[in-house]
């Protein structure tokens, strides 16, 4: 080793010697390294602090220097096997929301996520928010496990109906709101029942809360109240999560007649509804129907809606809106999760809302989605004439693709992300086996501009080739 030698080359040799010795061996003097190494006394010095730093050694004055017991340690060696036993069957299945195994290769196109692309969020508008929220001399105080009464305000008036800031709880996003009433209206073992095809997190929200699922078939129209009535007639269940509009996947809006029925048949059974308003603000241009809670006059229908999609991933804001008891479980709840949401964040959501941007944002990006939902319809109608979109929807993120029979939704999803595009398996929307006719969810957001969108679709054709389907 030269003059030049670092006390950290230095540092690894003598970590690979100390790793050859036993516990309690003495390394070489400080004289003998300066001799072997030919180094100075100071990187001599340097490397045994370092080393002694990060136990590997451990230093006797007027003794020496010696191999510490823990550098004969094997990483990976702790034996935690007896987690299995004491953690019993309580796993959390992340599977259904889970980002695929690795980073996306270079290049890829994103028709799999939830959210929208950064060019369609209103980053100078919430950048604004954000810097008026921090100048606020409480910006950093503690909020109520409620939230700020400004903003729950404001949430009532979007949720109409007569909803006052009392019937509001601020929450961290809607996944978060949707684990809050779960836990909070049904017990482990529960039943509660889902649409079918349904919100991945959703179902995964449940089954961590440790309920079980029970699927409702979904039609052009939404859920069928008669199966809806006979599943909660044949379970005994007092939860029903639904997304009566613009339902993630299938963009299917709850018919007018169906919106009653649905909110007799949970009354008739002394159940209550969760209502996930999560596209609210994402109507392409047109009249976006009014929340089923507007119509609930009995305290049956608990409210969900998030800022989340149409703003940007990491507006975590949202608000669970009810009425009566359940709204002190679900505040009981969020007290005991984490005292309360992020005030900054929350000051920052009130800017933004409270901002003639908002509604021109909302309008802007109304007339981007619509744009590129139907760039995409056009697109899968032109370039993958086997498969079939049922379903053009007025609002939301996503096209509900039915595949060409034979076709496995997993093995094209497989295949496309080869072809570097990433979209998502129909099959991870069902609680149960899916039916026969496999789909694809496609969204339309996520890409930078129409033209990704058509290159997005080539290349899903060609995977679709791969797999035998065109």
């Amino acid at each position: 080793m030269s003059d030049g030698s670092t006390s950290d080359e230095l540092a690894t040799r003598l970590r690979a010697l100390a790793d050859r010795l036993e516990p309690g061996d003495r390394l070489p003097s400080s004289r003998e390294l300066i001799q072997q190494y030919r180094v100075g006394p100071a990187t001599v010095a340097r490397a045994i602090a370092l080393l002694a730093a990060e136990g590997t050694v451990v230093t006797r004055p007027g003794s020496g220097t010696y191999v510490a017991t823990r550098a004969r340690q094997e990483k990976g060696a702790v034996d935690t096997a007896w987690q299995t036993v004491a953690l019993t069957d309580r796993a959390v299945d992340t599977r259904l929301i889970a980002e695929p195994p690795g980073p996306e290769p270079a290049g890829t196109i994103t028709m799999g996520g939830g959210y929208i692309h950064r060019s369609l969020q209103p980053t100078r508008a919430l950048s604004a928010a954000l810097a008026r929220a921090a100048r606020r001399p409480d910006a950093w105080d503690r909020a109520t496990a409620s939230g700020l009464p400004e903003l729950r305000a404001v949430f009532a008036r979007i949720a109409g109906g007569g909803v006052t800031p009392e019937d509001v709880l601020v929450t961290a996003g809607g996944q978060s709101a949707l684990s809050i009433a779960f836990r909070a209206i049904a017990g482990p073992g529960s039943p509660v029942l889902v649409e079918s095809p349904g919100y991945p997190g959703a179902l995964a929200a449940a089954r961590a809360a440790g309920l079980r699922l029970v699927p409702v078939p979904v039609d052009a129209d939404g859920v069928r109240p008669d199966l809806l009535a006979d599943a909660f007639a044949m379970t005994g269940a007092r939860l029903f999560y639904c997304q009566p509009t613009f339902h993630n996947p299938t963009g299917a809006v709850l018919a007018p007649e169906r919106r009653r029925q649905v909110l007799d048949v949970a009354r008739a059974s002394g159940a209550f509804v969760v209502e996930d308003d999560f596209a609210r603000h994402l109507g392409h241009g047109g009249p976006v129907p009014r929340p089923l809670s507007v119509d609930d006059g009995d305290g049956t229908v608990v409210h969900v809606t998030s800022l989340t999609k149409p703003v940007a991933p990491s507006m975590r804001i949202g608000a669970l809106v009810a009425r009566g008891p359940v709204m002190e479980r679900m505040r009981a709840v969020r007290l005991v999760d984490d005292f309360f949401v992020t005030r900054p964040l929350q000051e920052a959501a009130l800017e933004l809302l409270s901002s003639p941007a908002w509604d021109r944002h909302v309008r802007v990006l109304g007339d981007r989605l619509r744009e590129r939902c139907a760039r995409l319809a056009a697109a899968l109608t032109a370039g993958l004439p086997t498969a079939a979109v049922r379903n053009v929807p007025a609002g939301g993120l996503h096209l509900w693709l039915r595949l060409p029979p034979g076709v496995d939704d997993t093995e094209l999803t497989a295949a496309a992300r080869r072809r570097g595009v990433a979209v998502s398996a129909g099959s991870r929307y069902f609680a149960t086996e899916p039916p026969t006719e496999a789909h694809l969810r496609l969204g339309f957001a996520a890409t930078a501009d129409l033209a990704e969108l058509d290159e997005g679709v080539r290349r899903l054709g060609a995977a679709l080739r791969d797999v035998g389907g065109a």
